[in-house]
């Protein structure tokens, strides 16, 4: 069994693989020891990989340590990964976006693949049919737009992105909210046009924590998958293991 760690922004999430299946997945704050060491008690782990794209605190790096289990640290530009990464500065590629794409690629080899993941910012990840990551684009995302809203001007209140978006606002906080979710909609939805212009049999995968009602009148293959960073944290240990 592999145990993989996806160290985000905002959480921690522990994901438990066997034979390239996921078997459970714990979230649990940043930097809770507590949680690591009970997930890792009740599955006997051969192996492990930890991504993170933030600080981890000295304690927690302590905890992974003494894990009673090799643990490998995913680096971009570094750890050797089953694709061609173009990337121009592959050191500065957010680890979560580069296992993204080799989640994707494992996934759907041979095709072009988008992958859009919607949390902390919201990014765009291409990796063509030839397995060649490209690159990808970043933008804020859902609680970013709407605390920059509220700090850059005098009157505007901080809204939650979870409630009513109409079409048209009918007071201010509908107006804020959304003006943001359904701007990240319009925006997803035409990168995913435009790639469709080029790549006609595109392929889509959208993960992260924000869910939104997207609408296409093509015959388009989109696929909604939480596990799409895990999956790609996963290939890489096994890749890594393969090539010893």
């Amino acid at each position: 069994m592999n145990l993989i760690i996806d160290i985000g922004n905002t959480c921690v999430k522990l994901v438990c693989f066997n034979e390239g299946k996921v078997v459970e997945e714990q979230r649990t704050d940043k930097d809770d020891v507590a949680a690591l060491q009970s997930f890792c008690s009740r599955y006997p782990f051969s192996r492990g990989i930890c991504s993170s794209v933030s600080d981890i605190s000295e304690e927690y790096s302590a905890a992974l340590s003494s894990l009673p289990f090799s643990m490998m640290e995913f680096k971009s530009g570094v750890t050797r990964v089953p694709i061609i990464n173009k990337y121009s500065t592959p050191l500065t590629l957010g680890s979560d976006r580069l296992a993204a794409v080799v989640g994707a690629n494992w996934l759907q080899p041979g095709r072009d693949v988008l992958v859009i993941d919607i949390g902390t910012c919201v990014t765009f990840d291409f990796i063509n049919s030839s397995g060649e990551y490209l690159g990808g684009n970043i933008s804020p995302g859902p609680t970013m737009r709407l605390k920059a809203l509220n700090h850059f001007t005098a009157r505007l209140p901080l809204v939650e992105r979870r409630g009513d978006t109409p079409d048209f606002g009918t007071d201010t906080t509908t107006a804020i909210r959304s003006g943001v979710m359904n701007g990240i909609k319009y925006e997803i939805e035409g990168y995913i046009h435009s790639f469709l212009a080029k790549y006609p049999q595109l392929f889509v995968y959208l993960t992260g924590g924000v869910h939104l009602n997207l609408q296409f009148s093509e015959n388009l293959s989109i696929f909604a998958d939480d596990f799409i960073v895990p999956k790609g944290l996963n290939r890489i240990l096994e890749y890594n293991n393969e090539h010893k």
